[in-house]
C-alpha cells in the first residue's frame, strides 16, 4: 500500500496541541540516544529516560530559552523529537551530526515557517524552505516523491503531510502515533549546541 500524506492526519493540532504548533522531529541513521547527544555537545549522564508526555511537559515547564530534546531508537535510527525546537533546523548543526550518516529534519514555528532537510555525510541533499521553496536541484532519490505529493495535493510546501511523507521515503520508517507515544525517550538539555570546526 503507497503511504499518502493524508496518512499523516493524525498529527494534528486536536491530538497534539502542545506539539503540532511548534516541533522539529530529527532522524539520524545508526547513532544511538547517547550518541547524538554527545554529537551535539552534551553529556548523556546529564539526561534522564522520559515517556512522551514527560517529555512534552518538561519542555513547557521549563521555558524556551533551552535546546531540550527527546531522543530514541527506532530501528537503525535514532529519533530527536523537540517541542517547540530547532536544532534540527540548523544547518552547521544538521551537517555536523550527518557525518558519515543520512540526516532527515523537519521543523515548523509558532509562526508557521516550515523547513525539511536531507543532508548526508556532512552535505545538504535536499530542503525546503517555507516562502524561498526548494533545492535549486532535486535530488533523483525524491523527484518520484515530490511528483506524487504534487500530483495529488497540488504543490504543497512539505508540512504535515508531505513532510512526513518524505521523511519516511528518505528512512524507511513509518511514524505513528503509537510510535511517538509509546517509545521511550533520552532527555534532557543541551546549553550550547558545539558546531566542530571543518578538518
Amino acid at each position: 500500500m503507497i503511504a499518502t500524506p493524508g496518512d499523516y492526519a493524525w498529527f494534528s493540532y486536536e491530538r497534539f496541541p502542545e506539539l503540532a504548533e511548534a516541533y522539529c522531529f530529527t532522524y539520524v541513521r545508526g547513532l544511538t540516544p547517547g550518541q547524538l547527544v554527545v554529537r551535539l555537545g552534551g553529556r548523556p549522564e546529564d539526561f534522564t529516560p522520559m515517556t512522551f508526555d514527560e517529555l512534552v511537559g518538561t519542555r513547557y515547564g521549563n521555558g524556551y530559552d533551552t535546546a531540550f530534546l527527546g531522543a530514541a531508537t527506532i530501528g537503525d535510527w535514532v529519533f530527536m523529537v523537540e517541542p517547540n525546537g530547532g536544532l534540527g533546523a540548523d544547518e552547521e548543526i544538521i551537517t555536523s551530526l550527518s557525518a558519515g550518516t543520512r540526516l532527515v529534519s523537519h521543523f515548523r514555528d509558532v509562526e508557521g515557517v516550515e523547513y525539511f532537510y536531507w543532508s548526508e555525510d556532512g552535505e545538504i541533499r535536499f530542503c525546503f524552505v517555507a516562502d524561498e521553496g526548494y533545492s535549486e536541484e532535486v535530488p533523483e532519490e525524491v523527484v518520484g516523491i515530490m511528483r506524487r505529493i504534487d500530483a495529488g495535493h497540488g504543490h504543497l510546501p512539505p508540512g504535515d503531510g508531505p513532510a512526513f511523507l518524505l521523511a519516511e521515503h528518505l528512512t524507511g520508517v513509518t511514524l505513528t502515533p503509537e510510535l511517538l507515544e509509546g517509545s521511550t525517550y533520552l532527555c534532557g538539555v543541551i546549553p550550547e549546541p558545539i558546531i566542530p570546526e571543518p578538518r
